[in-house]
């Protein structure tokens, strides 16, 4: 049966076990969130001694695996066998394994709790044991998230851990650390180590335990862009010249496309309203104040011409349609020239 990362999650919490978990898909963090609970929670730790078997797909093929998940539990009332990197296993998408395994999933052992992280990619769910794994399993399938989507998982995140985020310190990690969630969550997790249960993650907090400056960063970049800030803008920039391994360009010019490729789609509108940008843009209304700004010192013809520039500036930044070597940080403070000028 597919679900979600959180549904399967709250059953395991509850002690309701599945005979197979087939765990797949671009986004590995939920995949392993739930086999490392896995592997910590169902058995006691006198239980995993002749209980609990990791393999490693490169090291077996679907017999070897189904051989481990076949036996019965010693002095226990369940065994765990967990198939680590499964998308590498030999046989698993050739007739003979894959076979076996569908043979497998219509009779699993009832005490056995089978894993398999078949990591970044998925099965063709167009042959006989893509659509089995769904019908027959607890199958989870973990798609890349959405940069408009990664303000919203961080704020749930820490909310469900029990703690408050400001909207500048969800902006300032979604900014810098992009959609790679076992990196954001490691990094919230490095801030939450310090706080008392219950007390809100701030800007000051990710500057101090995360090393992203308050000030001198990509949204508050974007921000002086919006309200065409010149003077911040630039005083940003230099920073960003000067710390330019820490601050690399191409990022930044990433986020800049985002943001004006976003304000065309505001201009576009007719209700310029923090809702109706928001609705328009799928963000949280907090975010649309930006948007909002920017539409009153932008016109469409300047924002297209922006794109254009950005697009301009991300070719220039490797090493595509450029006269010679130039600079990073000079390839940034001529972009934000012509944007805002």
């Amino acid at each position: 049966m597919s679900t979600t990362p959180e549904s399967v999650l709250a059953d395991l919490k509850n002690r309701k076990f599945a005979p197979v978990y087939f765990l797949q898909g671009e986004e590995t963090f939920y995949i392993d969130q739930i086999a490392e609970y896995i592997e910590n929670h169902v058995l006691s730790e006198a239980e995993k001694g002749f209980n609990q078997t990791i393999v490693y797909g490169r090291d077996a093929n679907v017999s070897t695996i189904l051989n481990h998940a076949r036996r019965f539990p010693m002095m226990a009332e369940r065994q765990v066998v967990i198939v680590r990197e499964a998308q590498t296993i030999t046989d698993l998408n050739r007739e003979v394994g894959s076979k076996m395994l569908l043979d497998y999933l219509n009779n699993p052992v009832p005490s056995t709790v089978l894993v398999f992280c078949h990591k970044n990619k998925t099965l063709d769910k167009r042959k006989a044991l893509g659509k089995a794994v769904d019908k027959l399993t607890i199958s989870v399938t973990s798609k890349k998230i959405y940069d408009d989507k990664l303000p919203g998982w961080i704020e749930s995140h820490v909310h469900q851990k029990g703690f408050r985020i400001s909207h500048k310190a969800v902006r300032m990690l979604a900014d810098a650390i992009g959609s790679n969630l076992e990196r954001v969550a490691n990094e919230i997790d490095k801030i939450l180590i310090n706080l008392k249960d219950g007390e809100e993650i701030n800007e000051i907090l990710v500057q101090q335990y995360v090393g992203i400056s308050k000030d001198y960063n990509v949204f508050e970049l974007q921000k002086a862009m919006a309200a065409k800030d010149i003077i911040k803008a630039n005083k940003i920039v230099s920073y960003f010249e000067a710390n330019i391994r820490k601050n690399p360009v191409i990022p930044i010019i990433a986020v800049l496309f985002s943001f004006y490729s976003k304000l065309l789609l505001a201009l576009s509108q007719r209700d310029k309203s923090a809702n109706g940008i928001a609705t328009a843009l799928k963000m949280n209304s907090f975010f649309a104040k930006d948007y909002i700004m920017a539409s009153s010192k932008y016109s469409m013809p300047q924002v297209v011409s922006g794109i254009r520039q950005l697009r301009k500036a991300d070719l220039q930044s490797k090493g595509v349609d450029s006269s010679g070597a130039v600079a990073d940080g000079q390839i940034l403070r001529e972009l934000v020239f012509r944007l805002l000028h």
